[in-house]
C-alpha cells in the first residue's frame, strides 16, 4: 500500500486490486476468516525514522479494518473466534520497529498490534536474522542477547506473539528456550524438502513441537520448489513432512501474498487457498486436522500465548525497563 498508493486509502477499492495478491474480493472467494496484516518496513530505516514508519503502517492498517465493512480488528483469541467478519491481526514484522526499546514495544501492544518477528532481513543490537543481506550488527556466536531475551520476556507477559520467521537458527533455539509461551513461523516452510535459510530444520520444528509452536507454510516458489515455479503438489509435500515431523496440530498457513512475488502454479492468489486444501484431502488429511491447520491451531497458540500474559500479570511481573 505504500509502494503503490503511498497509504493513500482514498485512492485504493480494497476489494478490488489488481496490482496485488490480496484484496477483500478475493478473500472472500478463498474462505478466509483471519488475515494477519504486516506493518512493515524497510531495514534501511533502523536507528533512523523506523519507528515512524512503523506507526504509519500500524495507522494504515487500522484504517483499512475500521472503513470497510467485510474486515474487523481483533486483539484477541476470542475476538477472532467470534467475529462474522474478515478478522484482521496487526504484526510487526522486523524488531528494528521497536528500536530496541521495551516502551516502544508496549506502545505498539496498545496500539493493537499483537505479533512481532524478532528480525526481518537484519540483524538488531540484540537477535540475529537469517539472512546476510544488510551488515548491520554483525556478531559470532550471540544470536540473542540479555536484551533480547527482555524482549521475548516481556512479549510474554503482554501477550504477544513471538514470530521466528526471518530469525537465524541460533535466534530461534535461544528463543525457544527462553519463551514461556509458544511461539510461531508465520511464513517458513520445511527445510528437508526445500533447503533454504527462511526455512526450519527438523530439529527446530521437533523443538518447536515440545514448546506447543506453530509453523505456518510459507506458499513462496523460492521457499517450496527450491527456485522453480512449483505448484501445489510440492507445496503439499511440505505440509506432509511437517505433519510427520511435528505433527498436524502445529501446522497453519502463512502464504507471503504481497510479501513476496511468484507463486506455484495453481495458488497465484489468496482466493486460491481451496485448492490446497482439495490436494491435502486427497492425500488423506482428515477433516478435523484441516479444520486445525485453517483455524483451530492457531487460536490455540494465540490463546495459550494470552493464558501465560495472564499468569504472569496475575503473579504481579512487571516490566520496568526504560531501555
Amino acid at each position: 500500500m505504500r509502494i503503490i498508493y503511498d497509504n493513500q486509502l482514498s485512492k485504493v477499492d480494497l476489494r478490488k486490486i489488481p496490482q496485488t495478491a490480496t484484496d477483500i474480493s478475493r478473500m472472500q472467494a478463498g474462505h478466509i476468516g483471519a488475515q494477519v496484516f504486516s506493518a512493515y518496513v524497510m531495514c534501511t530505516a533502523q536507528e533512523k525514522d523506523a519507528v515512524r514508519l512503523t506507526l504509519e503502517q500500524v495507522d494504515l492498517i487500522l484504517r483499512m479494518c475500521n472503513e470497510y465493512e467485510e474486515l474487523e480488528l481483533v486483539t484477541t483469541a476470542a475476538g477472532m473466534r467470534n467475529t462474522k467478519k474478515i478478522a484482521c491481526l496487526i504484526s510487526i514484522e522486523g524488531g528494528h520497529s521497536i528500536d530496541s526499546s521495551l516502551p516502544t514495544l508496549r506502545m505498539f501492544y496498545q496500539l493493537g498490534v499483537r505479533s512481532l518477528a524478532l528480525t526481518h532481513t537484519c540483524n538488531t543490537p540484540w537477535a540475529e536474522s537469517s539472512s546476510k543481506i544488510y551488515p548491520f550488527y554483525k556478531r559470532g556466536n550471540n544470536s540473542l542477547t540479555d536484551f533480547g531475551k527482555e524482549v521475548v520476556l516481556e512479549m510474554n507477559r503482554l501477550g504477544m506473539l513471538i514470530d521466528l520467521s526471518h530469525s537465524s537458527k541460533g535466534t530461534a533455539w535461544a528463543v525457544l528456550n527462553v519463551s514461556r509461551a509458544p511461539v510461531i513461523f508465520s511464513h517458513s516452510s520445511a527445510d528437508a524438502v526445500c533447503p533454504h535459510i527462511r526455512n526450519v530444520p527438523d530439529d527446530l520444528l521437533l523443538r518447536m513441537k515440545e514448546t506447543r509452536g506453530l509453523i505456518m507454510v510459507n506458499l513462496y516458489s523460492d521457499f517450496v520448489a527450491c527456485g522453480q515455479k512449483g505448484n501445489i503438489s510440492i507445496v503439499a509435500d511440505h505440509f506432509d513432512h511437517i505433519k510427520k515431523v511435528a505433527g498436524a496440530e502445529s501446522i497453519g498457513i502463512g502464504g507471503d501474498y504481497d510479501g513476496a512475488s511468484g507463486f506455484p502454479d495453481g495458488l497465484e492468489d489468496v482466493s486460491k487457498y481451496p485448492a490446497l486444501i482439495q490436494e491435502l484431502l486427497s492425500r488423506g488429511w482428515s477433516e478435523n486436522e484441516l479444520a486445525g491447520v485453517l483455524r483451530n491451531n492457531f487460536l490455540r497458540v494465540f490463546e495459550e500465548v494470552e493464558q501465560v500474559s495472564s499468569g504472569g500479570r496475575s503473579a504481579g511481573q512487571s516490566q520496568t525497563n526504560t531501555h
